[in-house]
Parts: C-alpha cells; sequence; structure tokens
C-alpha cells in the first residue's frame, strides 16, 4: 500500500469518526424538534417517525402560552445582560491587573486565584446564602448579578493569557504618548480583544441562560422566575404533554444556539490568535 492509499484511508477514517460523533450529538435535538411538532398521539413509536404528519405548529404557540413566557423571558435576558457586562469588565480588568502591571506578590496572588477555581461551588453556596440573606437581598435579582462584577477566576485566567499575548510595545508606545493604565486597558487592549471578549461573553451567557439553581434557591417571587424556573412548573403542571414541552424546551435553548452558531467564528479566533491584528 502506497503511502498516498495510507492518508487516503486516514483521512476516511477520521472523517468518518467525526461524523459518527457529529450525528450522536445532533440526534437528541433532532428528537427535540420532531416531537415537539407531533401531535398528542404517536410520541413514542417504535420504529420512530422522524416527520411528523400532519405537523403541529401550535405546539409552540401552546407552550408560549402555558406559563408566563414573555416576562420569564425578559427576567432571563435581563440578569444576562447584567451578568455579562459584569463579567466581561472585571475579568479584563483584574486580567489587565495580572498581565501588565508589576506590583508585589502579583505572581502569588496570581497563583491563589488559580487555586479558587479547584473550591466547588457547593461549599460556598451556604456562606453565600447567609451572606446575601443579611444583605437582604433574597428575592432580588442582586445574588445572580453582583458576584460577576467581582471577576470569575477562570475568566481572568482566560483573558490574563489573551493580553500578554499582545506586544509591549503597544502599551509602551501609549505610555509615552501620557495614556494612564486605565485609558491603555479600556482602548488599546479591549479593541483587540473582541476574540477572547466573545469567549467569554458565550461562556457567561450559556451559564447564567441555563441556570437554575441560582433562581432556584434566591428567588421566591414568581414574577420574577427564570426560564428555567418556568420550564420547572410547566413540567411539573404539563409533564405529560410531551409535545408541548418539548416546545417549551426548544424555545428556550434557541437563544443560547443562534448566539453560538453566529459568533462561533470570534470563539475560535479567541483560542487560536493573538492580539495583533493586520
Amino acid at each position: 500500500m502506497t503511502l498516498k492509499s495510507e492518508s487516503l484511508l486516514y483521512k476516511v477514517f477520521v472523517y468518518a469518526l467525526l461524523l459518527a460523533g457529529s450525528a450522536a450529538f445532533i440526534l437528541p435535538l433532532v428528537w427535540l424538534l420532531s416531537t415537539s411538532l407531533k401531535g398528542d398521539t404517536g410520541l413514542f413509536e417504535i420504529p420512530p417517525k422522524w416527520i411528523p404528519e400532519p405537523v403541529h405548529w401550535s405546539n409552540f404557540r401552546k407552550a408560549v402560552e402555558s406559563f408566563p413566557f414573555l416576562r420569564y423571558t425578559w427576567n432571563t435576558v435581563f440578569i444576562t445582560a447584567m451578568s455579562m457586562i459584569g463579567s466581561i469588565l472585571s475579568s479584563s480588568l483584574v486580567a489587565y491587573a495580572f498581565a501588565r502591571l508589576r506590583w508585589p506578590g502579583r505572581d502569588a496572588w496570581f497563583v491563589i486565584l488559580l487555586a479558587t477555581m479547584m473550591l466547588p461551588a457547593q461549599v460556598t453556596m451556604i456562606p453565600l446564602f447567609i451572606l446575601f440573606k443579611e444583605l437582604g437581598w433574597v428575592n432580588t435579582y442582586l445574588p445572580l448579578i453582583v458576584p460577576f462584577f467581582f471577576g470569575s477566576a477562570f475568566y481572568i485566567f482566560l483573558m490574563r493569557q489573551f493580553f500578554m499575548t499582545i506586544p509591549k510595545e503597544l502599551s509602551e508606545a501609549a505610555k509615552i504618548d501620557g495614556c494612564s493604565e486605565a485609558y491603555i486597558w479600556w482602548r488599546i487592549f479591549m479593541p483587540l480583544s473582541k476574540p477572547a471578549l466573545a469567549t467569554l461573553g458565550i461562556f457567561t451567557f450559556t451559564l447564567v441562560w441555563n441556570d437554575f439553581q441560582g433562581p432556584l434557591i434566591y428567588l421566591n417571587d414568581p414574577d420574577k422566575f427564570t426560564l428555567m424556573l418556568g420550564l420547572r412548573s410547566f413540567q411539573q403542571q404539563y409533564g405529560t404533554r410531551w409535545n408541548v414541552m418539548m416546545a417549551a424546551s426548544l424555545l428556550v435553548m434557541l437563544p443560547t444556539l443562534v448566539l453560538f452558531f453566529s459568533f462561533q467564528r470570534y470563539f475560535i479566533e479567541g483560542v487560536t490568535l493573538t492580539g495583533v491584528k493586520g
């Protein structure tokens, strides 16, 4: 067997493996979409009927009308948007301090910061709840938003590594022109870090949008519920209506899919490219 034939067989094997893996990941989504378009009967036929006849688009209308979908969507959008703003600003600012500023104990504090990633969230859950309760923040959005304005160890690490790829000559030239560190961070490093910021934004959006535990712990008023809590309430009331349940689930997960596929180019650049453009 020639070297060219071996290379061709290797590529065929790799592509077949990737296609099989992609099918395994896509199949649940296809089943979700197919079930959301079916009627009240024939949901669990064997073999399954992937293309329903007729198509019941009314399931999506029933899902929206079955619980305060628009109110919960607005609540979720507000919490997610504020969390993304806080996460991007705080994490990038702290990362700049670790990447570019010289101050005593910088490296030691960075190691301590990374060590906090080893701490499970369950360990701090009760102390945080007691703290927020004493502050009077329970049944408000503050416990879900404010922590993101104090940075995240993983996000700070991500931004620091990206900032360190930006040539020092840029910041040194800006200092010669009389720019402050805050100006350099905001007007030079932030515009050059769009891929990393997009990656951080996608991570934060996915985390907050799909968060069920946080709203469950801190929110008591049904008018303040998020979509995740709304889905849980919907499941408790209409758990046997799988077609409508799948329609509601698809509507809730749709923004995450749209965001990822819209910004996947920046997401990849955040991992593979440096901060130098042009």
